[in-house]
């Protein structure tokens, strides 16, 4: 089992990356109707919207707990699959972004094939989600493009 202080730095240096960090709440750029608002270092939920202001130490606090969040759901999905640090930084980033759940990470092909050991078909697979509404987004393919190659990073 990958512990936490393995993979949590990692996965930290990535997202802060891609989500940078607003402390006014600011409606999704690439969604049609702005859905979700988003706040911090990408802190989305029902009690954020226009109008919602954090101070950093919330922003950092939530991230850190929504971190832990995502970390125990994509281990749980994972199960017993052979993963390293780096493979379980880059899934929890993408977990992050595109939801854990149905319709996210749980149906997701990059973890099927994870848990399949098609650690490679997992590595490509990242590239399928980079549209918001339909439409490719550049963040989104960078941000993919991130993971997949932090997934493919052996660890040390």
């Amino acid at each position: 089992m990958i512990t936490v202080t393995a993979w949590q730095p990692l996965a930290t240096k990535l997202m802060h990356q891609f989500e940078g960090c607003k402390l006014k709440a600011y409606p999704d750029p690439g969604s049609k109707d702005g859905k979700p608002w988003t706040i911090g270092w990408g802190s989305t939920s029902p009690d954020i919207g226009p109008g919602t202001v954090w101070t950093q130490e919330q922003a950092d606090e939530r991230f850190l707990t929504d971190l832990t969040a995502f970390g125990d759901k994509v281990a749980k999905l994972i199960g017993e699959a052979p993963t390293t640090a780096h493979q379980m930084a880059a899934m929890v980033s993408l977990a992050y972004n595109i939801g854990a759940g149905e319709g996210g990470f749980k149906t997701s092909t990059v973890l099927r094939k994870h848990k399949e050991g098609d650690y490679a078909g997992a590595q490509d697979a990242f590239m399928l989600w980079t549209k918001n509404d339909g439409r490719v987004m550049r963040g989104l393919l960078r941000r993919r493009v991130a993971e997949a190659l932090l997934y493919g990073t052996p660890d040390a």
